[in-house]
């Protein structure tokens, strides 16, 4: 079965050594495709994560990571916003290696680009979190759930 058409586009708006490569964001983001797929990630300092966070979704702090779905048929189409320095705090809080987290947090949005929900309830969470496992293992990054 040929792998879906993707279309990925990255945007830098924070500079650090750290930050995954065009090459690798592509390996993660196409691990987690399940159909054709246009997306942006961006890498966003604390300001521009929380003025996003505080206009789009009402809370006026930086979160991990921000979706934001604007086709979701035969093409999903969004835009990933990751907030590197809460995923920093994150991964040194929860002993992770970054490039775990990072991975996590980008197969995360590119499944709720796709239509995956955790907030609907009990099963939708079990059944996303389930994925996002699968997703991980390829990359040997152990349960982010664990």
């Amino acid at each position: 079965m040929p792998k879906p058409e993707l279309s990925l586009s990255v945007q830098y708006g924070c500079k650090d050594e750290r930050l995954p490569t065009r090459p690798q964001l592509r390996r993660w983001v196409s691990a987690a495709q399940e159909k054709p797929l246009q997306a942006t990630v961006r890498f966003v300092g604390a300001a521009e994560g929380r003025a996003l966070n505080r206009d789009f979704r009402g809370k006026d702090c930086a979160t991990n990571v921000l979706s934001f779905v604007y086709e979701n048929a035969a093409t999903a189409t969004g835009d990933l916003v990751v907030c590197l320095p809460v995923v920093l705090r994150e991964a040194a809080a929860q002993g992770k290696p970054l490039a775990a987290h990072l991975a996590h947090m980008i197969v995360h949005g590119m499944l709720h680009l796709q239509g995956y929900d955790h907030e609907t309830g009990k099963r939708d969470a079990a059944r996303m979190e389930a994925r996002e496992r699968e997703v991980l293992a390829r990359f040997d990054i152990p349960d982010p759930y664990a």
